[in-house]
């Protein structure tokens, strides 16, 4: 008999699995964490607006809607990084949209 050096098909299949697993598991974390992080990126976005809001009040004596911010360039998008779109209150609050 040779001796062959290299991986036999059983030792393959094997290390595939072991592979399949620890995608398996790592793929859930990535898109928990990506989520989270979307979230946490969009509270940090409308925090920023407010202050736009703000800034904008005290220039110019009334409170702006979001067009008037994207119009100023106050702001660059009327988008929270989760997609959902930014309303201002007649009062200046700043949410997301439902």
């Amino acid at each position: 008999m040779r001796n062959e050096k290299g991986f036999t098909l059983i030792e393959m299949l094997i290390v595939l699995m072991v592979i399949t697993i620890l995608i398996l598991i790592t793929i859930p974390n990535v898109t928990k964490h990506n989520s989270m992080i979307n979230n946490k990126g969009c509270s940090a976005f409308l925090k920023m607006v407010q202050s736009q809001v703000k800034a904008y009040e005290m220039e110019h004596g009334t409170i702006p809607t979001v067009q008037q911010l994207l119009d100023e360039k106050y702001i660059e998008s009327n988008r929270c990084t989760n997609g959902k779109e930014i309303v201002i209150t007649s009062e200046g609050d700043v949410f997301e949209s439902e």
